[in-house]
């Protein structure tokens, strides 16, 4: 797999995109995934960006969009939504991307006044819709696994459920390795997404509270999860999410310490390649 990194880590700490990109270009990274909103680049930009990945040699594998709004109760608003990640299928066609990395949102009102089948039936129906329009420009749609209480999908089992019933060659799994510590999955569990996951994102964290921090910085033990990634034999990328920089000014230093461990972890279990 390739080792890569969610280029938001920057764009938080202040820095703006291409100059991000150089540092993760020079950095050593394989590929790399772009936090952006499609309806607020120019074209210019838009090709801007694809030039320079593609003159540094750094795939774009992966475009996060979080879209709350396709499990809503309003019609309306669901539209919107499908219409905003359609934009983003477009932008990971343009840029030859993989795919879109989809977060969907939480039951709403504690999983009452509005029956959560309900929601789950929303989000079904989202992504089967969103995953027609993506095979037409052969792009796949990742979805993330939230460690909260009420999100959607927060566990392996919910993961595993969602993307079963939604029956979509379209729509897959993403693996976020400090999301199942938070989640209370270990890495034998791993397994149940096999032909499911097509995308990882790895972090730290303290185990008790969403982190994403660089690896070796909280609790998490990733060989074991490293290697039952491996043994699924995902074509994709383990790319790092960090977040919130504690210290923005030093960006460039949070980025390499995190590269140069998740580096050590991967090839500890052969996984980068």
């Amino acid at each position: 797999m390739k080792l890569g990194i969610i280029n938001s880590a920057f764009g938080q700490a202040g820095v703006d995109t291409v100059t991000g990109l150089e540092h993760i270009a020079r950095i050593g990274f394989d590929s790399v995934d772009i936090f952006t909103e499609p309806s607020m680049l120019s074209a210019e930009e838009i090709s801007r960006i694809g030039n320079l990945c593609e003159s540094k040699g750094l795939p774009i594998l992966s475009l996060p969009v979080v879209a709350i709004g396709l499990i809503d109760f309003n019609d309306p608003v669901r539209d919107y939504h499908i219409e905003r990640c359609k934009h983003f299928i477009d932008l990971a066609a343009q840029w030859g991307a993989g795919n879109i990395l989809l977060v969907l949102g939480e039951y709403i009102w504690q999983r009452e006044v509005i029956g959560p089948e309900d929601q789950w039936r929303w989000g079904l129906e989202s992504c089967r819709i969103l995953g027609d329009y993506a095979d037409i420009k052969g792009i796949d749609i990742a979805l993330e696994l939230e460690p909260f209480r009420l999100s959607l999908l927060n566990s392996i089992d919910e993961m595993s459920r969602f993307v079963s019933e939604c029956d979509h060659p379209r729509v897959k799994a993403n693996i976020d390795v400090s999301h199942l510590v938070l989640a209370d999955n270990g890495p034998e569990e791993v397994a149940k997404l096999a032909g499911q996951a097509i995308h990882v994102h790895i972090s730290d964290c303290d185990g008790k509270v969403h982190g994403d921090l660089p690896p070796g910085r909280g609790v998490v033990k990733f060989a074991p999860y490293l290697q039952a990634i491996k043994e699924l034999s995902i074509d994709g990328a383990v790319s790092i999410e960090l977040e919130y920089s504690p210290d923005p000014a030093r960006i460039v230093e949070w980025v390499e310490e995190a590269y140069t461990e998740t580096a050590r972890l991967m090839d500890q279990v052969g996984l980068r390649g």
